[in-house]
């Protein structure tokens, strides 16, 4: 079915909502670094997900949206709550424990990269030429980033690297998951909800079972940075992300997350330290170059038919 044609009005409002999800999303790491504190890592993003999930709960009662996962895709939800609600938080705020949060951005921006490759051995979806391109740039962009600390021998931030590439592939994984709900019938936002919820419990069982200490910062950093997260980086974005999927399809609406490491990176010089280096800018363009290639192939490529070798 071709696409209904874009008025002024239209193109406006998607624009809006693509620079939205762009600076909430850019934003939401630096708001991760703020949640390290006291209150432990599994604690913090539990507190995170109990407000959004209760939103997201709300928000589907009053539009009649609400359904509860039987069946096959129970463990589906269950599972995605704990790569997308739970575990790669986990993973990433860990990460940002020894990393710059703009750097922490710029590795998950791999993730498109990582979907392909587990589209192709979970579904045995064969890689594109431009596919595999990007993948190879966009590695090559992460190890341009971290040359210095491998070349001095200084490890300092590879244990965060280690923990941000953990959280990216269970991101994906998650991915994976969401793509066999939604082939189910089921919309992002009923599974997400639940996912939510599922993430939540998890993470509240872990606590319980680790003996965590249970407490709450009233810091305004933390309390702030835990609302934008929950609301904003939870909520808003998700909905803005999903209106976006409509209105422009997965392709081009998936283009946000090349765009947000910057706003990511921009965030960390200015109240991190991080300092651009002719390096990280080699490095940081190597990884857009990548994620490009993955969302669009140069005419080039598609006009040599290598697409459909």
């Amino acid at each position: 079915m071709a696409a209904p044609p874009a008025t002024p009005s239209s193109e406006t409002m998607t624009a809006s909502l693509y620079a939205l999800v762009v600076l909430i999303w850019g934003s939401t790491w630096i708001a991760l670094k703020l949640q390290l504190g006291t209150v432990p890592v599994e604690l913090s993003i539990a507190y995170r997900f109990a407000l959004a999930a209760t939103l997201m709960f709300a928000w589907l009662a009053w539009a009649r949206q609400l359904r509860v996962p039987r069946g096959a895709a129970l463990p589906r939800v269950l599972a995605q709550g704990l790569c997308l609600f739970s575990f790669n938080f986990v993973c990433f705020m860990h990460a940002s424990e020894t990393l710059a949060s703009g750097l922490a951005a710029v590795v998950f921006s791999s993730a498109n990269l990582w979907n392909a490759l587990m589209a192709r051995i979970i579904h045995g979806r064969r890689l594109e030429p431009h596919v595999l391109a990007g993948s190879v740039f966009g590695l090559a962009g992460l190890a341009v980033l971290f040359w210095p600390e491998l070349r001095e021998g200084r490890h300092a931030s590879l244990p965060g690297l280690g923990w941000a590439v953990l959280g990216t592939l269970c991101f994906s994984c998650g991915n994976m998951l969401s793509a066999s709900l939604q082939s189910m019938g089921w919309r992002p936002a009923q599974t997400n909800a639940w996912g939510m919820l599922a993430g939540t419990l998890l993470l509240a069982g872990y606590a319980l079972a680790a003996g965590l200490p249970w407490g709450f910062d009233t810091r305004w950093a933390y309390v702030g940075s835990l609302l934008y997260l929950a609301i904003p980086g939870s909520v808003i974005a998700f909905t803005a992300y999903l209106t976006l999927v409509g209105r422009l399809g997965p392709e081009k609406a998936a283009y946000a997350t090349v765009l947000f490491p910057i706003v990511a990176l921009g965030i960390s010089a200015m109240f991190e330290g991080y300092v651009w280096t002719p390096l990280a800018v080699c490095g940081l363009l190597l990884v857009l170059l990548g994620n490009l290639l993955v969302f669009r192939p140069p005419q080039w490529l598609r006009g040599a038919g290598l697409q459909k070798a």
